[in-house]
């Protein structure tokens, strides 16, 4: 099984840390929430409302937007354009989609690359183009799949900060991260799971300190010492 009796409570105005080892199952976590795996048992709350079963554009109409591992922006349009077609989640109109697509862009310090075409953006921007085309469709809890991965020191703190702005903008974050300086630097609380189940939940420094964790990530010698 990928996730095995996984259970967690993400509250309102959070940043919440999902870790674990590669396959550990974070990512099929995401993908059963927003319903792009279907679970086979348990159930998905939504502000107390069971959304399982729920088709994905569903789940993303009723206020959960997320990020994918693995970036693929709309390559051959441009970035504004793609921005503006998630904004179609929430309004009608291509001016309105267009004033919200320029707006997010703005929020995520893409205004300058707007004409651009999006495959011609370096691994930092499309990364920013994701968050910016989840941000369009006006989520009340984001899920991010591990924006900060590939990216150079000065624009990890850049995504910190982002990170930072989006939960202060009254967004909710589930985040999945590898790099340790973001996800200690920015959660909240973390869950740690490992083989599909969970092995450690608390604040940062209660997971960092947790022994089947260190032992997850560095191996049982390191968690003896």
């Amino acid at each position: 099984m990928a996730v095995n009796d996984v259970t967690l409570q993400v509250e309102k105005g959070e940043i919440f840390g999902l870790i674990g080892p590669n396959g550990s199952g974070k990512t099929t976590i995401f993908n059963c929430i927003n319903n792009f795996f279907p679970i086979t048992a348990g159930d998905v709350l939504f502000k107390g409302q069971s959304i399982k079963g729920l088709k994905t554009h569903q789940v993303c109409h009723l206020g959960i937007g997320r990020t994918f591992q693995v970036v693929k922006p709309l390559a051959r349009m441009t970035v504004l354009d793609n921005v503006t077609a998630s904004a179609f989640c929430r309004v009608n109109t291509i001016k309105e989609a267009k004033d919200e697509a320029l707006r997010v862009l703005g929020f995520c310090n893409l205004l300058n690359e707007k004409d651009k075409p999006a495959k011609s953006l370096p691994i930092g921007g499309r990364k920013r183009l994701e968050i910016a085309r989840a941000l369009a469709t006006k989520p009340e809890l984001l899920l991010l799949d591990e924006t900060a991965a590939g990216l150079n020191p000065s624009e990890l703190d850049e995504a910190i900060d982002l990170i930072r702005k989006i939960r202060e903008n009254g967004i909710t974050i589930l985040i999945v991260e590898h790099i340790m300086k973001v996800i200690m630097t920015i959660s909240d609380r973390i869950h740690a799971i490992n083989f599909g189940q969970t092995i450690a939940q608390g604040t940062p420094k209660e997971v960092a300190n947790n022994r089947a964790v260190i032992e997850a990530y560095l191996g049982e010698e390191y968690a003896q010492g």
